[in-house]
């Protein structure tokens, strides 16, 4: 991609620039609302009270064979009906009938293969979100798998972002596509560091929806020098993957589709176009749920698993106090050392491994975990009830790991810039990367295995920008220090309005046809990912 010039760098965040490429009113509620980037869809159904409903724990799947030093896992991708709002039956779309889906447990070093079975009526594809994963096994958007019959389907041609309609199935248009029917196979090495991963869809344009609907669940890598420090763990390990939803008056999912088949034409209606926000917030599927906990540490796998909502949590008692956020952990794992934290914001794709003390919370009390950037019901997210007393043999070791990179600027072969931004796409609405929406056919960037790289990611409003195969360090924000919440080694950095970002990386694992993209699943849907290929 080009360089920017100095002009184009300082007129991305402008309103003028902005209002003329996504709408005024999207515009106009962008600036209202700084803090946010989308808009929020209003339920029809009566809402339950909050801090009532237990927190469910996502399924633990088992492997169907461990033979060869593999584990082999099947997954079958379906609908189902589901109950999020008490008493309330929700059609989703969902892996393995759960929402979210199960979870995998993998060992560092033992490779995992998923056979994913497509039962839904359309096409999908399978990303494992922060995986050091072979192309082959990536989720390349239109790597897809058709369900039984799709071909012979009425509707048989797909709308790819702006671009003509053509006959035949969805991914024609990229050569290098690896469509299968029914079924296909994933390998994961992982050979990476232990950390919290997560699956879901990655369908050429239809991404967004179908998380929205249920194709989501979470991937633990461990290992034994981390079950070595002596973290809390077992039932003081908690999963919290949140997420935004909105239900109509029967119950059902809301979401403003151009196409609500999620078939022929991928996009949202007007409003919606910087990103699709829900007024019920969801943790691990169960609306602003309560956990009994005992009076110790406990650690908490944090997810934010979002279309387009960005949070800032906090854990405050009944009586206003705060507890301490300590991160040992980031998207690809352990931190150097334990981070202290009053308030961490996270945005969509994000996770953050956080450990929180109870102990000095008197029995029977109550810790509601908070999003200062909500308002209304969204400040809330949910909340842990202190029941006993009870020994704690967990610690918080000054030093967590060894074994994070320590690429330096005299290592760097190139330095890259790229724009994120609204623009016009083939005369419709989009999100750009470097001026250009996504093109399958389209090489944006060449590097080879082994190169290090510094990247200036400049945003106009909010983007999280995520990199396949790679994790990456921060090294500046706005020309400053990186941020307390930037420590450790990542995958998804969140840009805020008119903000640069430095990251620096070594593309290394494999080599191959990757992206990188804004993981505002609406902003991705509209064009704004970009092809990374490594040689």
């Amino acid at each position: 991609m080009s360089e920017l010039t100095r002009r184009q760098v300082l007129g991305l965040g402008g309103a003028l620039g902005l209002t003329a490429a996504i709408g005024l009113s999207t515009a106009a509620a962008l600036s209202r609302h700084p803090a946010a980037t989308g808009a929020q869809l209003r339920s029809a159904v009566p809402l339950p009270p909050a801090f009532r409903t237990p927190l469910p724990l996502p399924p633990i799947l088992k492997p169907v064979g461990t033979a060869g030093g593999v584990d082999r896992y099947e997954m079958t991708q379906r609908e189902a009906v589901v109950e999020i709002l008490p008493g309330v039956r929700t059609p989703m779309w969902t892996y393995e009938g759960v929402f979210p889906g199960p979870t995998i447990e993998a060992r560092r070093g033992r490779p995992v293969t998923v056979t994913h079975r497509n039962e839904l009526p359309v096409p999908t594809v399978v990303h494992l979100h922060g995986g050091h994963t072979t192309a082959a096994s990536d989720g390349y958007p239109t790597d897809l798998v058709l369900p039984e019959g799709w071909q012979d389907e009425a509707h048989g041609t797909h709308h790819m972002h702006g671009m003509p309609e053509m006959g035949g199935m969805p991914g024609m248009r990229d050569p290098r596509a690896v469509v299968t029917r029914l079924t296909r196979d994933y390998t994961f090495p992982m050979s990476q560091r232990p950390t919290l991963l997560w699956y879901h869809d990655h369908r050429m344009d239809f991404t967004a929806p179908a998380i929205w609907r249920g194709l989501a669940g979470l991937h633990v890598i461990r290992d034994e020098m981390e079950e070595e420090l002596g973290l809390p763990a077992g039932p003081r390990e908690l999963p919290l993957v949140i997420m935004d939803r909105a239900f109509d008056g029967d119950g059902g999912l809301l979401y403003p589709s151009l196409d609500p088949a999620l078939r022929t034409r991928p996009g949202v209606h007007e409003p919606y176009l910087a990103g699709v926000l829900g007024d019920v917030i969801l943790v691990n599927g169960a609306p602003w749920p309560v956990h009994e906990v005992d009076a110790a540490r406990y650690r908490l796998r944090v997810l934010n698993a979002s279309n387009a909502r960005h949070y800032e949590l906090e854990a405050v008692t009944d009586d206003g106090r705060r507890l301490d956020l300590v991160q040992v952990g980031a998207d690809q794992g352990l931190l150097a050392a334990p981070v202290l934290h009053r308030s961490l914001p996270i945005a969509p794709a994000e996770r953050y491994d956080l450990i929180v003390d109870f102990s000095g919370v008197p029995v029977g009390d109550r810790v509601r975990l908070v999003n200062r950037l909500g308002s209304g019901r969204t400040r809330d997210v949910m909340a842990f009830r202190v029941a006993r007393k009870a020994a704690d043999p967990s610690r918080i070791p000054p030093v967590l790991s060894h074994d994070l990179p320590t690429w330096r600027r005299s290592d760097v072969v190139r330095a890259r810039d790229f724009s994120f931004r609204a623009g016009r796409m083939h005369g419709d609405h989009g999100w750009l990367i470097g001026g250009q929406p996504f093109d399958p056919a389209r090489t944006d960037v060449t590097t080879r295995l082994g190169d290090v790289e510094v990247w200036r990611l400049i945003a106009d409003v909010h983007h999280p920008v995520h990199l396949h195969l790679v994790g990456f360090q921060v090294l500046s924000r706005g020309g400053s220090q990186p941020r307390p919440h930037d420590a450790g080694l990542k995958d998804t950095v969140s840009l805020r309005p008119g903000e640069s970002v430095e990251i620096i990386t070594r593309f290394n694992g494999y080599r191959g046809r990757y992206l990188f993209h804004c993981h505002n699943a609406e902003h991705e849907d509209m064009g704004m990912m970009a092809n990374l290929e490594i040689i």
